[in-house]
C-alpha cells in the first residue's frame, strides 16, 4: 500500500473505522514489524521548566494561567536526572520546557553537552529561537529539536497561538533543518472546528518536512483555558488513522505511542490507548523523569500522566511485541 497524495489521506480519514482497522491499520502494523523490526523507542522525558511567555489558548502552562505552581529546575538537578536516565539503561532523553526567555541559554547548552557526554541521544523542545542559537545547539551535540507546527492552517494557528506568528514558526523550522539537527514536528489532532482537510494538510506537511519524530496526540482540553470552552477531546479514531498513515508514508519515522484511551482520567498512561497506538504503527514510549512533587505542574494537557519502565514492560507484554525489541533504539 502506498499513500502519497492528499486525496488518499482524505480517503482514509473519512473511511469507516471498521474498514480502516481491517486494511490500513493492519498494513501500518506490518510496515512497523518488517521495516523497523518492531523496535520500540524508549525515551526519558524531563519537563525542566513550566514557565512560558506565550498564551496559547489550549495550554495549561500558558502565561497568566491561574493556580499553576511554576518552577525552573536548576542545571545541577537536570544533570542528576540525566545521570539517572543512564542508570536506568535508557539511551534517549527528551528535554522540554515552556518558552521561558529568562531560562539561561548557557544552562540549556550545558544540559545538552552533559547528556551527550553520557552517551545519550538528546532531543530538546524550548520553543522558537534565533538561527544562531539553533546552530549553537547543533554544535553542542543536540541530536533533535522538537518544534511542533501545531496546525498548517494559518487562521487556526492565529486563533490557538495568539502571541505567536505562523510565518516565524515555519522560519524557525527551516532554521532547525538548516542546522543539521533532526526535526521533530507535527500537529494537534481534533482541535475545535478542525476539518479533515486541515488534518490532511498537516499530514502532508509532516511528509514535506521529512520529520524524524511525529510527537502527535489528540487535543486534550485543560479546564480554564479559552479553547476548552469550544469543544472536547479530539477524536481517538482520527489519531489512530493519522498514526497509520504516517507509518505507511514514512516507514522509519518515530511516532508517539503514549496516547489516551476512552477513559479521560487515565490520560496518556491509558493502557488501551497505548496498545491501540502500538497496533496502529506507533513506536515511541516515554518514561517521566520529573520528581513526583513537580509532575502535576507540567500541565500542557489535562491528565498528562506518564509512568515508568514497568509500564513499558507491561505494554510490550500485553502487545505481544518480543521482549528484546523494547531496547531503546537510537536512530
Amino acid at each position: 500500500m502506498k499513500i502519497t497524495q492528499k486525496s488518499e489521506v482524505l480517503d482514509i480519514l473519512r473511511m469507516p473505522y471498521g474498514v480502516f482497522e481491517n486494511t490500513v491499520k493492519k498494513e501500518a502494523r506490518k510496515v512497523q514489524r518488517i521495516d523497523n523490526a518492531d523496535h520500540i523507542v524508549v525515551t526519558s522525558l524531563l519537563g525542566y521548566d513550566n514557565i512560558c511567555k506565550n498564551r496559547c489558548t489550549y495550554c495549561g502552562m500558558r502565561a497568566g494561567f491561574i493556580g499553576l505552581k511554576r518552577y525552573r529546575m536548576d542545571i545541577g538537578d537536570i544533570k542528576r536526572s540525566e545521570d539517572e536516565v543512564k542508570k536506568l539503561g535508557i539511551s534517549r532523553i527528551f528535554l522540554i520546557s515552556g518558552e521561558d526567555p529568562k531560562y539561561d541559554f548557557g544552562d540549556i547548552l550545558s544540559m545538552v553537552t552533559y547528556g551527550k557526554q553520557l552517551g545519550l541521544f538528546v532531543s530538546l523542545a524550548a520553543g522558537e529561537m534565533s538561527c544562531s542559537r539553533y546552530r549553537a545547539l547543533e554544535a553542542a551535540g543536540l541530536d533533535e529539536y522538537v518544534l511542533k507546527f501545531e496546525t498548517s492552517s494559518r487562521d487556526m494557528f492565529a486563533k490557538i497561538k495568539p502571541t505567536a506568528d505562523f510565518e516565524n514558526r515555519m522560519k524557525c523550522i527551516e532554521f532547525i533543518k538548516g542546522s543539521g539537527m533532526a526535526l521533530a514536528s507535527g500537529n494537534i489532532i481534533g482541535l475545535p472546528h478542525q476539518t479533515d482537510e486541515q488534518v490532511a494538510d498537516d499530514i502532508m506537511l509532516m511528509k514535506e518536512l521529512d520529520i524524524s519524530w511525529a510527537p502527535i496526540i489528540p487535543y486534550m482540553p485543560v479546564p480554564g483555558t479559552p479553547l476548552a470552552e469550544e469543544g472536547g477531546r479530539g477524536s481517538l479514531e482520527t489519531t489512530l488513522k493519522e498514526i497509520s498513515i504516517l507509518r505507511i508514508m514514512m516507514p522509519h519515522v518515530n511516532i508517539t505511542a503514549q496516547q489516551p484511551g476512552i477513559k479521560i482520567e487515565n490520560g496518556l498512561a491509558d493502557v488501551d490507548g497505548n496498545l491501540n497506538a502500538l497496533s496502529a504503527g506507533a513506536n515511541m514510549l516515554f518514561v517521566d523523569m520529573l520528581p513526583a512533587s513537580l509532575i502535576d505542574s507540567f500541565n500542557v494537557i489535562s491528565h498528562r500522566m506518564i509512568e515508568g519502565m514497568e509500564n513499558v514492560d507491561r505494554l510490550l507484554s500485553l502487545s505481544g511485541i518480543d521482549k528484546e525489541t523494547k531496547q531503546p533504539q537510537v536512530q
